[in-house]
């Protein structure tokens, strides 16, 4: 039967039979903090939440603006009005998901509960959104 040394190459082990860490670890050792992993992901969903209020902002101002002449003015307000107000609600949630310490695990149901009602919520933005975008918003014309 053929052995197989952990600690015999060159690859800079220690010779302790444990793999150095590897290239993206950055010298770091020890678990994996879940709570700053937590609040990197709930920043990114945050920005990502700002990006698309302000784009359903300038899309309610372009539908204002057409008047309710256009054909779909009524169904456009009523779905970027939704959209809105679910934003605001999934920003909430992420502020309140973000406050709370993932390490104490009191608080993993809850915690749970609140990252499923915020992916439903998401989920229920991106079908509003798409809706929106299949209306569509045309910016005025402008007369010269």
């Amino acid at each position: 039967m053929e052995t197989v040394e952990m600690n015999g190459g060159t690859d800079g082990d220690s010779g302790e039979g444990t793999p150095r860490p590897g290239r993206w670890h950055r010298g770091r050792l020890g678990p994996l903090n879940m709570n700053h992993y937590a609040n990197k992901k709930s920043a990114a969903e945050s920005m990502l939440d700002v990006a698309l209020l302000m784009a359903n902002a300038s899309q309610l101002k372009a539908v204002l603006e057409q008047g309710p002449d256009f054909t779909f003015y009524v169904p456009l307000i009523a779905l970027i009005s939704i959209s809105l107000i679910l934003q605001v609600l999934v920003g909430v949630l992420l502020i309140f998901i973000v406050k709370w310490n993932l390490n104490d695990e009191s608080k993993h149901f809850q915690l749970n509960v609140m990252e499923n009602i915020t992916t439903a919520l998401v989920f229920i933005i991106v079908v509003v959104n798409v809706f929106i975008t299949a209306f569509g918003v045309q910016r005025p014309k402008v007369s010269a």
